[in-house]
């Protein structure tokens, strides 16, 4: 083991083991409606609970127990880290680490949302986001596509049966929920969340829809369902920028947000795992060119994450984890892509790590680093993002 693979296996035990001892639960970002304090003198106005939501989250403190924000299991959360033990477990080949995961996947199984659309999950707190408000349990795509993809996995580590059902369930909701905001006959777009009354276009819920299905379809082998992932994803393609890069929405006016760091890399990961699980190769130069803008572009050169393409702060975590996670896998069609994650992991580790309790903060600004993590946002993240290192090494 070199002295750099050892660094990263070393802080992705600590992190593990940090989640561990805490049972995976902690502070979410978006948790500040979970206070009843906040939730009764929000009033039900949509504009008191976002404004809530963002002083809690920007807070240069973590300010969450002042108001008795509980600390909970996040399901993205656990799906993350149970995907961090698979990849050790893929990684080292110790049992504990399968059980482990697979003790989260159990968890998992026994806390869907209650919806009449199959298996699926969402956010355990209530939230506002600028195009909608989720009520606690209110599954979404994205949540939903996480666990899914740690099933998926568990399924192609263990071939256990139970993990491809509930896989083939959560397809369900994904493609049937309310509600499709557009449709043709090579394209189309679901909303966030199950609504009739949202029109908001998030640019990653259908990209990450149609890779999840392409995955699930490649055991099921249906026609319909291999037509549904390509227009999903034809969709976004389709709204690349000639640049390379992608809005947070479409129209891109309909959110602040330009080109983010995260959100790129779940497009750009999830049309090179629609293009693997389908086998269609056809969107594989949009997919290098988006690689490269999200290299170039929402990255430091010493690995630092930036958090758009035109604003360098605050230092995301998630960002660092997001990144290594898209180069190593994009480091099949260039090495120098693994140097990068390489490069992050370390910038992440050394600057973003408390070393003695082994759980990484939240964001680092130009003046100074937030002093609190959030349990699935930093570790949940950054597990999975050490463990592809780990598991590729």
């Amino acid at each position: 083991m070199s002295q750099e693979t050892g660094k990263i296996t070393k802080s992705l035990d600590k992190v593990l083991l940090y989640a561990e001892l805490n049972d995976y639960k902690g502070y979410n970002k978006y948790d500040a409606l979970d206070s009843k304090i906040l939730w009764f003198f929000s009033f039900g106005n949509k504009f008191l609970r976002l404004l809530y939501s963002q002083v809690v989250m920007r807070a240069p403190i973590n300010i969450r127990p002042l108001f008795f924000v509980p600390k909970t299991r996040n399901p993205k959360g656990i799906a993350l880290f149970a995907m961090a033990y698979m990849n050790r477990y893929k990684a080292f080949g110790e049992a504990k680490d399968l059980a482990r995961a697979e003790s989260l996947l159990d968890w998992l199984l026994q806390n869907p949302s209650k919806t009449e659309w199959g298996m699926c999950w969402g956010y355990q707190h209530p939230w506002q986001d600028v195009g909608f408000f989720a009520p606690a349990h209110l599954p979404n795509r994205v949540v939903t596509y996480f666990v899914t993809t740690a099933m998926m996995d568990a399924y192609e580590i263990t071939k256990n049966q139970k993990y491809l059902d509930v896989s083939k369930s959560a397809l369900t909701f994904l493609l049937k929920a309310p509600k499709v905001l557009y449709e043709d006959d090579t394209m189309k777009c679901l909303s966030y969340v199950p609504s009739e009354k949202i029109n908001w276009i998030v640019m990653d819920v259908s990209i990450l829809t149609g890779s999840i299905v392409a995955r699930v379809n490649k055991y099921v082998k249906d026609e319909h369902l291999a037509s549904e992932a390509r227009k999903l994803v034809n969709f976004v393609v389709d709204k690349q920028t000639d640049y390379g890069a992608w809005y947070y929405t479409h129209p891109a006016g309909d959110h602040p947000r330009k080109h983010d760091n995260y959100h790129t890399g779940y497009i750009v990961d999830a049309i090179l795992d629609y293009m693997d699980h389908s086998g269609d190769q056809s969107f594989m130069n949009q997919y290098l060119k988006g690689v490269a803008y999200y290299k170039e572009n929402l990255f430091l050169p010493d690995g630092a994450p930036k958090w758009a393409n035109d604003k360098t702060y605050p230092f995301d975590v998630h960002g660092s984890a997001q990144g290594i996670i898209s180069f190593v896998k994009a480091s099949r069609f260039d090495k120098s892509y693994l140097d990068l994650a390489e490069k992050i992991a370390n910038w992440a580790i050394d600057n973003m790590q408390n070393q003695k309790k082994g759980f990484f903060y939240y964001q680092k600004t130009s003046l100074f680093r937030k002093p609190y993590t959030l349990m699935r946002w930093s570790c949940g993240w950054m597990s999975r993002g050490l463990s592809e290192l780990v598991n590729y090494k």
